[in-house]
């Protein structure tokens, strides 16, 4: 789907913690990481697309920046994540053309987490992009054509960024994200 991450995956990326620390972390609240790393200043941890896993690990992403760690990790503001989802777009009857949360299998494909809240979040590839919440890659998903309302990509080509891996090169590049794989 994306040059960052395999297909059906979800990664954290976090920015202040150790690899340990992240590793230990999350095996105690969603079990075992499939694979983990660290790189640029981000540590990383990727599990399997499971059923009923994404909304967990999802919610885990956002848990580790909030105050139920802030003691264990030296205080609220220190950590930072993206989750990324390399799954297919929700195909639940509810939720799938809005900006809520769509199932438990199908979390929202980018989330950027700070202080125990979900900062921007959205689903990717097919113009999904424009159903998001916060602004902070507003500039660059407008610049690719993605957003807006002129997207010439899209009029030229309708499959142009289908599979999200335009809008997945944005995240990475913006937050200096590694490859997991």
């Amino acid at each position: 789907m994306n040059p960052v991450i395999a297909p059906d995956t979800y990664v954290i990326y976090a920015r202040g913690l150790d690899l340990p620390t992240l590793t230990a972390v999350c095996a105690d609240a969603t079990g075992p990481a499939d694979a983990r790393g660290a790189s640029d200043g981000w540590a990383w941890i990727t599990y399997a697309a499971a059923p009923g896993r994404g909304a967990a690990v999802a919610d885990l992403a956002r848990d580790l920046t909030g105050f139920r760690y802030d003691e264990q990790f030296g205080g609220p503001g220190r950590v930072d994540t993206v989750f990324l989802a390399s799954t297919p777009a929700c195909a639940c009857p509810h939720g799938q053309n809005y900006m809520v949360p769509h199932c438990d299998d199908h979390p929202f494909n980018f989330v950027y987490n700070r202080g125990g809240f979900g900062r921007v979040y959205f689903n990717v590839g097919r113009r999904r992009e424009s159903r998001r919440s916060g602004d902070l890659l507003v500039r660059e998903l407008l610049a690719a054509g993605i957003v807006g309302r002129e997207t010439p990509a899209y009029d030229a080509d309708p499959d142009f960024n289908a599979d999200g891996a335009v809008t997945m090169r944005i995240i990475a590049d913006h937050f200096g994200l590694p490859a997991t794989t």
